[in-house]
């Protein structure tokens, strides 16, 4: 049985959440996870799936000395 978007995506996140705060996760990192957990899936359908988390506001980009998938930022943070 294949994988959906949906569900890589809904993994992903959950992968993000977990390492919120101790380490930084790239997208490499989450497409190698999604792949061992699901081989099934390809590298394209983990794409798709951190551009779903990106474009519907559960996850943003961070550039910090790279390229990171993190929460975004609550509101009122660092004020």
């Amino acid at each position: 049985m294949a994988v959906t978007v949906e569900t890589l995506a809904d993994e992903m996140f959950a992968m993000v959440s977990e390492y919120a705060g101790k380490r930084n996760l790239k997208a490499g990192d989450l497409t190698k996870e999604m792949v061992a957990r699901h081989p099934e899936c390809s590298k394209d359908d983990c794409k798709l799936a951190i551009r779903s988390l990106i474009d519907s506001g559960r996850c943003v980009y961070s550039y910090m000395g790279g390229s990171f998938i993190v929460l975004p930022p609550k509101e009122g943070a660092g004020d």
